[in-house]
Formats: C-alpha cells, structure tokens, sequence
C-alpha cells in the first residue's frame, strides 16, 4: 500500500514538472512573439534595411575664426546583389550612364569577398546632385538598391591644399586592421586630415529603415527606437592665418619652392606653401576626383608634392647662422673676429669662391654673407686641438647642428615630414676612405652645401630658434581639438639647442639686422619695421641655384619667422627675400606699402621663363 502511494505521488510530481517547463516555454513564446519585438526585426529582414548613418566630419577653422573646410551633402547608390531580382537594369544604366558590361562588372565585384551578395556595398560613389535627383524618382524600379547619404570636403578658399591634405577612400590594408572601416569608408589621406583622423571623422549610428514593395523608403522601424545617432567630428582650430596664407600662395604662383611662417613664441604654422599647389576642391567627388587626381599626379611640376615638408635642399648661405652660433659657443671667434677674403677661401685656391667686399668682422661675416669666413670657421670648429681625432671635432659640430633640428624629425602634427641630412663620419669613411678626409676636404658644408639638406620646415625653425635666443617649440598646425581646444602638450614644451649664451645670438642677430640695413637684403627693407634675416644661394647640381632668404620681425619680440626657398631661381635676395619682406609686411602691417614689389613677384613666372617685368626692380 505504501508503494502505491509512493508511486501516486511521484506521478503528480513529474507531472508537475512538466507542466512548469511548458508554461515557462509557452511564456517564452509569448514574450518573444508579443511582448519583445527584437525577433520580429529579424524576421522581417526582407522589409527592414539597416542603414549606416555616415558622421559629419569636423570642420576646420583658421587662427582667427575663419572657415577653412565645411561639408555638404553626397550621395553613394549602395547594392545587394542578392536583392536585385526584377530590377530594370537598362534604365539604372542610363540614369548612371553606365554600359551594361560596366553594370555587370561591378555587380560582380560586389558578390565577390570582402563584399558578399548578402551584404551591402558601394555601387556608384558621390552621385552628382542631377544624378540622385532623377534616381529618387525611378528607385521603385530598381530593386535591391538604394541611396546611402554622406558628405564630402568643401573648400570656400582654394588654398593651404598640402596643409589641409585630402579624403579619400580607406586601404583594404587598413579596413582590415582597424573594425571602425570598412571597405568604401573615407579615411585622411594626407596633411591635417590624416593627422587629425580620429578627431575628425566622428561615430557612425545605424539607421534601419522600412521599405514597401516598390523599394522605396517609407519610415524608421518602431519610430527609430532602434536607431543609433551618428556623432559629429569635433572641429579643429588651426593656427595658420588665412590671409597670410592666400597671399603667400600669391606671390608664389609660378614658382616651385615653398614657404613656412611661424610664430616664434608658440612654434604655431602661420603659413606652410608648397608651390606649385592645387585648389584643394579638384580632389572632391567621384569621376571628377579620380580624373584630376591623374592629371596632377603626371603633371610635371609635381603639384601634389609636399615640398615645405619633404624636399630637402641645400640651405646655402643661411646656414652659416649656425656655424656662427657654434663657433662662438666653442670660444673660437668673437664678435670682432675676422678672416682673410680673396674673393674666395685661400687655403684651398679660392674655393668655395665669395663675392668681392671689404674685410669684415662677425657681424659683417653674416650681413655679406662671406664664404671665405665661414670656410675658415668650419675649421675652427672641427680642428680644435682638445679634440684628437679630426672624426672627434666633426662629430661634435655634427651634434651641435642637429639640436637646432637639421638631420632629425621634428616631431611637427604634420605628415610625412623629412628629416633633412647631416652626414655621417660613417658616410664620408665610405666616401673618402678612413682617414681619408679633413675639414678642407668638407669645407663645402660650413657655406650650406655639399650633402648638407634641410627642408622648408627646418630651416623656419631655425629661425625660429634664433629669434628666442636659443629654443624652439615644435612647429604645430594645430591650436585647438573640439569645443575645449585641447592640444598635445608636447606642442608647449620648450626644447633648448646646444648654444645657450644670449651674447652669441645678439652678435649673430646684429648680422641679420644689417643685412637689411646695408647687406644683401637692403632692397627689401620694410618700411617702420627693424626686420633681420639671412640670404642664400643654394647651389644645385640639376640645374641653376635655388634662392634662399630667412627672416624674422620685429627685432624686439618677434611675431612672425619665415624660410623661403624658390627653386632655380638663382640669387636669394631677389626672389625669396621679396616673398618674405611682402608676407611679413602684409603680417604685421594688414597692408603692403611696396606695389611695385609686389607687381614684380606676382608677375614673374620663373618655371616657364616668362619674368613678365624686366629686372630693372633688382
């Protein structure tokens, strides 16, 4: 009897059990069915489209507000080939003024990996505004397409196209490595948007959409309770001056070389030219872009070629600001020193050669730039007799030039920058054999030749360097991210070269002062302004000499530094120092006062010989 009643209970007891796991499956199948609608989404794929929503990119601001790059709206026709039974090919054909075979050609890449025929790609980028407009009215008609919205760059001024850089679309390589591309992103290519990427380019949100049988899009799912936003880029806040900017590239037209201007006391861009340039606008859209982007490349000026940042040239005669600067600090010449001049260094026959002028001091040296001088303090400098080994009094001028940022990277928040050559002992060992060569084997390098090369960049922070009497800040493009105009600390600290006395820097400065005064640049003095610089002529081994000029103003705590070099142009002091004089001038005044300099410098076009003045403002 017990057994019985045992037996009865354990029947009420499983079947209890499986009477709770079937209400706990029956209001599974309630919640999911009624109650939670996620799995309807999913079931209802057919009708539903999840939509990337494409961030705004940051905008980009000069120094003083002004507007430098905006956006507005594109359009790219995105594909699921699995999708696109019933569509009317022939007449998406003519709306896109396509072939057939192009048609099928990009079907097919579309079905291909990374793409699948499940997943949505790209199958016309950046439609132009006609082309979307009359795709809206036929869309009914093409299944399995539809319009993903985004914007593009807009330039309001066609300028500061290598400071800016360009978008352009992301790298397989790349899409692979980082999860927030995929293949048909845009991505920084070059300048700022490259090296402000993150910053600019924002969060995506996805946007599902409903769709009825015509493939037309007639609303959000469940009113966007699913959506997610799209965060804007923040915008950036840069420190080059607009109008310095455009007018530089002025006085630069016709012309290659490059310019850099910047503020000594913050180490901020005020200018960066890289001559020739291109309107920034030529590489925004879809065929436009892809066409202009092939004529610059093969044009033969090589206008996409970033030289302020990546052409390194011999800095001639400008550099012998440093070799003054070192010669001092080693205790080897003073203010009052001098050197015997016969139109040319004595010890080695009158080469490098030197134009005829009167004996000079230290100050003089740099105001008529002598060669001769400047010969004679490279071999002060590297044959001094606490120093061994000849090797040894190399080495250490070497060290000393590379603090003021020759033969190093910067660390600038621009792109691609080179970092210049100081050669090596290892370099002329090849060269000349160990123990093959001396200081008047190289004396080349104490005027600025020989395998010395600087770019644009560097020898403005030279300046730069000069005019605070010792430091630099690394030159930055950049002020300001986002609303709170953050900035990468690095960008305030100060960085101290190798000679630290102010009385050499005053010596070396007096020099430049003359230089506009009475020197090489007497010509270019600007009216009610006491200016400094250093003229050069850089010889070069392809063609005729490339002129350099570098300058700052006011003597007394200077606002603006710039480098110019202007390639074939021959003397410094008649192409560069104008660019520079002019652009310092129209700074710090808001005006320029020399016309006729002007009028010279904007007419001239050295590339293809056309001085369109005569030479009679020399």
């Amino acid at each position: 009897m017990n057994n019985n009643i045992q037996l009865g209970e354990r029947k009420f007891i499983i079947g209890g059990f499986f009477f709770l796991v079937a209400l706990i499956y029956i209001c599974r199948l309630f919640y999911i069915q009624i109650v939670d609608d996620r799995y309807l989404l999913a079931a209802q794929n057919n009708a539903l489209r999840r939509q990337t929503e494409y961030p705004v990119r940051g905008f980009i601001f000069d120094r003083n507000g002004k507007l430098l790059v905006y956006n507005e709206p594109s359009y790219d026709l995105m594909v699921i080939p699995r999708e696109t039974k019933g569509c009317d090919t022939l007449s998406l054909c003519d709306v896109l003024q396509i072939t057939k075979a192009e048609y099928l050609k990009r079907m097919k890449r579309a079905c291909q990996a990374p793409n699948s025929p499940r997943k949505q790609s790209v199958f016309e980028k950046q439609m132009s505004a006609a082309t979307y407009a009359a795709l809206q009215e036929k869309i009914y008609r093409f299944k399995g397409f539809f319009v993903q919205k985004r914007t593009v760059r807009k330039y309001p001024r066609p300028i500061a196209a290598h400071l800016l850089g360009y978008v352009g679309e992301v790298s397989k390589e790349k899409a692979e490595k980082d999860p927030y591309y995929h293949e048909g992103d845009y991505i920084g290519i070059t300048g700022i948007e490259r090296s402000y990427e993150e910053a600019l380019r924002g969060q995506k949100g996805v946007q599902i959409a409903l769709t009825d049988v015509h493939n037309r899009t007639i609303g959000r799912y469940m009113d966007g309770r699913y959506d997610t936003l799209a965060i804007s880029g923040k915008p950036l806040y840069c420190t080059i001056d607009m109008t310095l900017q455009e007018y530089g590239e002025k006085l630069m037209q016709g012309k290659k070389g490059a310019v850099v201007a910047l503020e000594p006391s913050t180490g901020e861009i005020l200018a960066l030219i890289s001559s020739p340039g291109y309107d920034p606008n030529l590489l925004v859209g879809g065929k436009e872009r892809a066409r202009n982007f092939t004529v610059l490349y093969h044009d033969s000026t090589l206008p996409l070629f970033n030289r302020a940042l990546q052409a390194m040239y011999p800095p001639g005669s400008t550099f012998k600001l440093i070799d003054a600067l070192i010669a001092q600090h080693d205790g080897v010449i003073g203010r009052h020193t001098s050197f015997p001049c016969a139109r040319g260094y004595p010890p080695m026959g009158g080469k490098p050669k030197c134009h005829p002028h009167a004996p000079v001091d230290l100050v003089g040296s740099v105001a008529q730039s002598c060669n001769s001088y400047y010969s004679y303090v490279f071999r002060e400098i590297t044959d001094q007799k606490k120093y061994p080994k000849f090797i040894d009094g190399y080495n250490h001028w070497r060290d000393m030039v590379m603090t003021f940022g020759p033969g190093t990277h910067l660390g600038t928040d621009l792109p691609y920058d080179k970092p210049g050559n100081v050669p090596s002992v290892e370099y002329y060992n090849k060269v000349f054999g160990k123990n093959g060569w001396r200081s008047n084997t190289i004396v080349s390098l104490g005027i600025g030749q020989a395998e010395l090369l600087l770019v644009p960049l560097q020898m403005a922070n030279v300046v730069a360097t000069i005019a605070n009497k010792g430091y630099y800040y690394v030159p930055h493009c950049i002020k300001g991210v986002g609303s709170e105009k953050t900035v990468d600390p690095k960008f305030k600290q100060k960085h101290f070269v190798g000679v630290q006395n102010p009385e050499c820097y005053t010596n070396v400065i007096d020099g430049m002062q003359l230089c506009f005064d009475g020197g090489t640049a007497y010509a270019e003095r600007i009216p009610g302004i006491v200016a400094c610089g250093k003229t050069g002529t850089a010889e070069n081994p392809h063609g005729k000499s490339h002129a350099v000029f570098m300058a700052f103003a006011p003597r007394d705590n200077p606002k603006i530094v710039i480098a110019c070099l202007v390639e074939n142009a021959g003397w410094g002091g008649v192409w560069s120092a104008p660019v520079v004089s002019l652009m310092m001038e129209k700074y710090l005044t808001g005006k320029v006062t020399r016309q006729a300099e002007e009028k010279r410098i904007m007419a001239a076009d050295l590339i293809h010989g056309k001085n369109l003045l005569s030479t009679e403002f020399h």
